[in-house]
């Protein structure tokens, strides 16, 4: 949710429709678009798997490219990097929720611990404790960064494609049927839904949440170790496109019912290989949405990791000071609840999340790394 791109434009706007699309989800904690354009949000949460593809595909290529080229992966340096991006920004976010309890989108929150340890999406009271649950999606990243870079070197020590093959089915087939079990499980017990175990069982927890990840994965895998088949390939990035769009109306039909067995067992890896998809178009100057360089998208794609940390408790703190006089008032409502947003995380991002990029850019050991010649 918050990497840098070598300005590819077909990323940032990838990335900066993945924000949209959750902030016009939440916008369900002020009370909605209203039924005209209720569309528009019905499906925004999808937006975190675009984020989650997006991470895979940017993380893999930055862990892989150094092991296809035969080189030791530095785990201090990734995890320099890493912790330069996320942490400044998020605790900064973390110590608001904590300190201002008039802040929070809801009453109230998991302890700190929690959050500082990102198991939040493994162990939270959705009904008495969903303040900055948002988080969930960041400690689903971030159990992806601890684990991919050592499973990565390991699999190197011996390379061969089936294996990383059958990781990816047993990945893809044990995501279905875990979820599949867990769904048939609760709805047993509970035909109506009446707990929260929708959120806390099957769509928090990190196990069930890989198949976005991993397609992003894949593409890293194919860029880093078949660069020659990838450029090939790249002849068909507006034909990829297009099948991604068909696959994501499709998941779309499969998550119809949001909370029904069919999206959740099977709806995932449909969603995830859709999107994967248009990240393979936009991951280079080639396709439609390559070169469409539109106007904002990659200024919104840069402040999106800070517009995603703010972006409910923003839209709490408008509504308890102005909601009264927003109410029923549609676009105009729109406007000032996504234009405070835009300008809370435009200030975080300049006032926290870059000045940790800048410090991290001087350390000596990066900056040694970084000015390592790659080999070609």
């Amino acid at each position: 949710m918050h990497h840098t791109t070598d300005r590819l434009p077909g990323l940032d706007l990838l990335r900066s429709i993945a924000i949209v699309w959750v902030m016009l989800f939440h916008s369900f904690l002020v009370g909605g678009l209203g039924p005209d354009w209720e569309w528009l949000s019905r499906f925004g949460w999808m937006g975190v798997d675009l984020f989650f593809v997006l991470s895979g595909f940017l993380i893999g290529t930055q862990v892989l490219q150094p092991l296809a080229r035969g080189e030791r992966l530095s785990f201090a340096d990734f995890y320099l990097r890493r912790a330069f991006r996320i942490l400044p920004a998020y605790w900064a976010v973390l110590a608001l929720y904590l300190a201002w309890p008039g802040f929070r989108e809801a009453p109230g929150m998991e302890p700190a611990w929690k959050f500082l340890a990102f198991l939040t999406n493994l162990s939270i009271d959705y009904a008495r404790n969903a303040a900055f649950s948002h988080a969930w999606s960041l400690c689903v990243e971030e159990h992806f960064y601890w684990l991919f870079p050592p499973l990565a070197v390991l699999l190197m020590r011996r390379p061969a494609a089936w294996k990383f093959a059958a990781l990816c089915g047993l990945v893809v087939v044990g995501g279905i049927a875990l979820r599949a079990g867990i769904w048939l499980h609760n709805t047993a017990l509970d035909p109506d839904f009446q707990r929260n175990w929708f959120i806390e069982e099957l769509y928090y927890p990190t196990w069930n949440r890989l198949d976005g990840l991993l397609c992003g994965v894949a593409l890293a895998v194919w860029k880093c170790f078949r660069p020659q088949h990838w450029a090939h390939a790249r002849r068909h990035a507006n034909a990829a496109m297009l099948a991604g769009l068909c696959l994501v109306a499709l998941s779309c039909w499969l998550f119809r019912d949001r909370v029904g067995l069919l999206g959740n067992s099977i709806g995932w890896p449909v969603l995830s290989l859709g999107l994967g998809l248009l990240v393979f178009a936009g991951a280079g100057r080639d396709s439609l949405i390559g070169r469409w360089q539109v106007p904002g998208a990659g200024w919104l794609a840069a402040i999106s990791y800070s517009l995603y940390l703010v972006h409910k408790a923003v839209y709490h703190v408008v509504q308890t000071q102005w909601g009264a006089q927003l109410e029923g008032r549609g676009l105009i409502a729109f406007a000032a609840y996504g234009t405070a947003a835009l300008a809370a995380g435009a200030a975080l991002h300049y006032a926290v999340e870059l000045p940790g990029l800048r410090l991290r850019d001087r350390l000596p050991m990066l900056t040694r790394t970084a000015a390592a010649p790659a080999t070609p």
